[in-house]
């Protein structure tokens, strides 16, 4: 088995972590430091690990490597703010109300929801749902997840990877993706947008919009940058 270390480079607002292979070889880095991610969510199910979050930063490389220190610390703050909101705190790994599971199927897909009319319900750190993007996101990665769905809540990469794959390429409601809100200064407003803009931007539910700045601050202040503009929706 192959050991990996860790080694912290310094930046101007914190630190930056990179998996160092055999000779000294970079395979892949994040600009949120193992003690930051702790810091950020103190309280979370030891199912979501920063190891296994750096493992899958591969399947998205321009996730946080875009643009100056600030944009990508900012963009990084922005992803942890969501997944912060979406899971309380990455308390959760499936979604609490089981009334709602029997309701992400969308059976006139000509793919069906071969898991079960009940399968597709929220999991992961997006808390990923409805068989579309169960099939959108597994096909991204790699992995049949239209198929066997409960694999977002038993590999902890894989509900990562889910989480990325939603980030950098779906923008839904939003005009652009969350990633691209984030490296070309639309500001985090738009990122809400992209996570639930139908129900709750436009004054659809200030509160959830309210929860979701206010996290965002959070993580701002705790990776040492400015909010920038642009935070509500």
């Amino acid at each position: 088995m192959v050991s990996l270390v860790i080694v912290l480079i310094a930046t101007g607002c914190g630190s930056q972590s990179e998996f160092v292979g055999p000779a000294g070889s970079t395979t892949s880095s994040f600009v949120v430091s193992r003690e930051e991610f702790d810091r950020a969510f103190p309280d979370r199910n030891p199912f979501y690990t920063y190891d296994d979050l750096v493992a899958a930063l591969s399947a998205y490389p321009a996730f946080t490597t875009t643009g100056d220190i600030t944009t990508r610390r900012r963009e990084a703050a922005a992803f942890l703010a969501n997944i912060d909101h979406e899971t309380s705190g990455l308390t959760l790994i499936v979604e609490k109300n089981t009334a709602n599971y029997a309701n992400y199927c969308d059976s006139s897909k000509p793919y069906g929801c071969p898991a079960g009319k009940a399968a597709y319900f929220g999991r992961g750190p997006v808390q990923l749902s409805w068989n579309y993007n169960y099939l959108g996101a597994g096909k991204a990665i790699g992995v049949d997840l239209l198929s066997d769905p409960g694999r977002v809540q038993r590999d902890a990469t894989v509900a990562w990877k889910t989480s990325l794959w939603f980030w950098n390429t779906q923008a839904a409601a939003a005009s652009v993706t969350p990633h691209e809100a984030m490296v070309t200064d639309r500001g985090f407003g738009e990122t809400i947008r992209a996570f639930n803009g139908k129900l709750e931007c436009d004054g659809g539910n200030p509160a959830q919009v309210r929860s979701r700045v206010e996290s965002y601050r959070r993580m701002t202040a705790l990776l040492g940058v400015t909010p920038g503009g642009n935070l509500s929706c």
